[in-house]
């Protein structure tokens, strides 16, 4: 499962380990599967000649999409979907299972994708094209950018009339949020997860804003959550733990941490959504 926290702790990850490296080869591996993931390059050549002999300038993001921009005027685009993982390894230790893509450096090892299910996409594409993808992201809100403030979400929520759990994992409206974080989110705000979005009092939204910040910061901080069939794990290959820390996601039939009545689990959306009935409003 990743989602905006899991991918700001890669991002900072490779701002530390391969800002200022330069790429020496590039290697989409020699199976069947990797050119899937190398969906913008007709062939294994083409990709690797504009990876190879680039500098790393600079690591960003949009949204989930992680920018590594290049001293040759490009940018390689790495979207891991759902569950991709990138790994920084020593040149001669031993490569993993579903590992499609390797960067070897000049100074410090490789930078390795890996990913079983085939969700990732890797592209080197133009500045003037990553440019028109800031200009136009496709969502709405980017909870971990400075544009992000409680006026400018209050003024996105006021025209929506949704059951907020629904707006809170439509990734049009918020990027990286998912079930898992918008089920803490609004149990920090106390917040019912069927309520209607266009129900929130001023007091609903700022309770509401501040759970978000709170509970990205508190992820981020905690290096990510690691749950589920291909859990998280940071550039360096540990799990991340704020799985730990999770005050209703999958805990059903506990105590609330807050009224100590049984947290709930019901179907929403496609999801099993988790809430507390009595303290949730």
């Amino acid at each position: 499962m990743l989602e905006l926290p899991e991918i700001e702790v890669l991002k900072r990850d490779l701002e530390k380990e391969i800002v200022g490296r330069r790429i020496k080869s590039a290697e989409v591996r020699p199976n069947r599967n990797a050119m899937k993931i190398v969906k913008g390059h007709g062939r294994r050549k083409e990709f690797q000649d504009l990876l190879e002999g680039a500098k790393v300038d600079r690591i960003d993001r949009i949204g989930k999409v992680l920018l590594l921009e290049l001293d040759t005027g490009n940018v390689f685009v790495i979207d891991l979907g759902g569950g991709g993982l990138l790994l920084k390894t020593g040149g001669a230790e031993g490569v993993e299972t579903h590992t499609h893509v390797v960067l070897s450096f000049t100074i410090g090892g490789q930078l390795r994708l890996i990913d079983p299910k085939l969700c990732s996409e890797l592209q080197v594409m133009s500045k003037d094209r990553v440019q028109d993808l800031r200009e136009h992201p496709p969502f709405a809100i980017d909870p971990l950018t400075n544009q992000f403030t409680w006026a400018h979400f209050s003024g996105v929520l006021q025209d929506k009339e949704t059951p907020m759990r629904a707006l809170m994992i439509d990734q049009s409206f918020i990027c990286g949020l998912g079930p898992l974080y918008a089920d803490e989110v609004l149990f920090t705000a106390g917040i019912r997860p069927d309520r209607a979005s266009n129900k929130l009092s001023s007091q609903d939204v700022r309770r509401l804003y501040r759970a978000l910040m709170e509970t990205f910061q508190d992820s981020i901080k905690a290096r990510g959550t690691s749950v589920g069939e291909l859990p998280f794990r940071d550039l360096h290959g540990e799990p991340g733990t704020y799985q730990l820390e999770l005050k209703v996601y999958q805990r059903e039939g506990e105590f609330c941490p807050r009224c100590r009545h049984d947290i709930e689990k019901v179907q929403m959306d496609g999801t099993d959504a988790y809430f507390c009935r009595q303290c949730q409003s």
